[in-house]
């Protein structure tokens, strides 16, 4: 079967951090741009960050810009999402996707995402 499974989420006070997973199976992630959403409760779904497969450019949204870092390990089917000096803004739960291509741009998040995994609920409360 072909699949995301997103972990790492949790509750943390604001400044702390988390390190997001999102692991594929059933098909080489390498091969794929990954995205990185959030959806707050209320709130439409926004995209976070986006790796691509092929250059390794990553793009943030201007909220976590400096906060959050995306990478990606192949040899895990593995990408990351760290993020740092979190806020209480940033909760929401955090999904990850595959993108139509090979590389991330400027409006990357307004692209057909494919594949979504189940997400994984990110809270920052003090």
């Amino acid at each position: 079967q072909v699949q995301l499974v997103e972990s790492g989420g949790g509750l943390v006070q604001p400044g702390g951090s988390l390190r997001l997973s999102c692991a594929a199976s059933g098909f080489t992630l390498g091969s794929y741009t990954i995205g990185w959403f959030r959806q707050a409760p209320g709130k439409e779904r926004e995209g976070v960050s986006c790796i691509s497969s092929t250059t390794g450019s990553t793009y943030y949204t201007g909220s976590v810009e400096g906060r959050f870092t995306i990478s990606r390990d192949n040899a895990k089917n593995t990408v990351y999402l760290q993020m740092n000096s979190l806020k209480p803004e940033d909760t929401a739960v955090y999904y990850c996707a595959t993108g139509p291509g090979p590389r991330c741009g400027p409006n990357w998040a307004t692209s057909r995402f494919g594949s979504w995994g189940q997400g994984t609920q990110v809270t920052v409360s003090s």
